[in-house]
């Protein structure tokens, strides 16, 4: 969320940001609103400021003839508490309005964020690794994993419905070790290990901004008032709500494991095969609170995508950083980096992760603040990347790793978990 003094301040700014991230914001509604709301505020702390001296001449070592517009003391404090009130009623409905409104106004990103409404203008910032050649027509991670007895879909299908899976052998063995082996590592950094829970409140989904613009990708249990989390970003963002911290503790960083829950209503006819486009996966995610300064938070932006990539190049697998344009990275980024992950079924690059800079828009919305050195209050920063997503990853793996006799080679790094090095029917 933006500060509202900010919008009215930079308001062509606030109002270029939302159409480059293609967002319709009602402007006129909301300051206009704004407006009423601080002439209540101020209307309400006039009369309140009068009730109080009216107040303190109620005493009984006072003439109580005294008269406000014809009224006595007495009189006049009843009438002042009444004018109160129904100025306070007109004031929350107007808030309740202006804060609806408030949510639709997007973030602001940063310079050098290219501006455009579709993938066509993300930019890319570098490639590693060399992309696989084969001798012959390899074979998409559908195809290895049906040979291999890896992935069940049908099954899947049969228990969970349209995007569910079973993880099968050496498929489920990878994606535990994938887990653990990401988790250690990044603990191993100084990351503080959590494991998230996916049930959440309706206030961590506004807060992180899945809400208003992308409740209909979220699982809601109405019985219970309850949504599960499509991240872990969710709670984990969420755990300092409402909480002041001190600078000198800053910032605070975190691995986070989460079973991951998205109903992808947006993605109608999208990745409908295989396990690329799921409703449920498993997923360790990197997150960072910091304090409220631009050079620092954008340095530990570098630091998250670097984590995510010395992953991928443990793994040997090739891969791309992308800026992403405006059109792109969500409403509550700054500035956003997509990895993406060479797959070979796909003859193409796969996003696998996402760096995302927030600055202090999901610390307002949750009021996570923090207690400067010379004493002042400040809103934080909060940062966040995917470290490693599965199955999606497994599907880079396998295609990459698969080899001409049928068989799938397994990483280096992953072969003390399994106690095998190559997968064989």
């Amino acid at each position: 969320m933006l500060d509202i003094a900010f919008i009215r301040q930079n308001l062509e700014q606030c109002k270029k940001a939302a159409k480059d991230k293609n967002r319709d914001v009602d402007w006129d509604t909301l300051l206009s609103l704004d407006e009423k709301r601080r002439d209540l505020i101020g209307k309400i702390e006039d009369l309140r400021a009068e009730r109080n001296k009216w107040a303190h001449l109620n005493s009984p070592n006072l003439p109580t003839n005294l008269k406000r517009g014809g009224e006595t003391v007495r009189e006049a404090g009843k009438s002042l508490k009444t004018e109160i009130k129904k100025l306070e009623d007109e004031l929350r409905g107007i808030e309740n309005r202006f804060n609806l409104l408030m949510l639709t106004v997007p973030n602001i990103p940063a310079q050098g964020v290219p501006v455009g409404s579709d993938s066509s203008a993300n930019l890319e910032v570098r490639t590693w690794g060399k992309l696989p050649k084969f001798s012959y027509a390899p074979k998409d991670h559908i195809e290895i994993a049906k040979h291999l007895d890896l992935i069940d879909l049908e099954r899947g299908a049969k228990v969970g419905g349209f995007r569910a899976y079973f993880l099968k052998n050496e498929a489920a063995q990878i994606e535990l070790a994938l887990l653990w082996y990401t988790f250690h590592k990044l603990a191993s950094k100084g990351y503080t290990p959590l494991i998230a829970p996916s049930l959440v409140r309706e206030y961590t989904l506004t807060g992180n901004g899945q809400f208003p613009w992308g409740a209909d990708e979220v699982y809601r249990i109405e019985k219970d008032d309850l949504y599960l989390s499509g991240t872990a970003e969710v709670p984990v963002t969420a755990y300092y709500s409402d909480e002041i911290l001190d600078e000198k503790d800053l910032p605070k960083k975190f691995v986070a494991f989460s079973a991951c829950f998205r109903r992808e209503a947006g993605s109608y006819g999208k990745d409908t095969k295989g396990v690329y486009r799921l409703h449920q996966f498993n997923k360790i995610e990197q997150l960072i609170i910091s304090k409220n300064d631009m050079s620092t938070s954008f340095t530990l932006h570098d630091e998250l995508l670097a984590n995510a990539e010395e992953i991928l190049r443990d793994l040997e697998l090739p891969y791309r950083v992308m800026l992403m344009c405006t059109g792109e990275m969500g409403e509550p980024q700054v500035k956003k980096y997509d990895i993406e992950t060479w797959m070979p079924g796909r003859n193409a690059y796969g996003e696998t992760m996402s760096d995302s800079f927030m600055g202090d828009f999901q610390a307002r919305r949750l009021k996570i603040r923090y207690r400067t050195k010379d004493g002042n209050i400040a809103f934080c920063h909060t940062l966040n990347n995917t470290a490693i997503a599965s199955p999606r990853i497994i599907i880079a793996i396998i295609e990459n790793y698969q080899q001409k006799n049928g068989t799938v080679k397994i990483p280096k790094v992953l072969i003390p978990y399994l106690g095998k090095d190559v997968i064989r029917r």
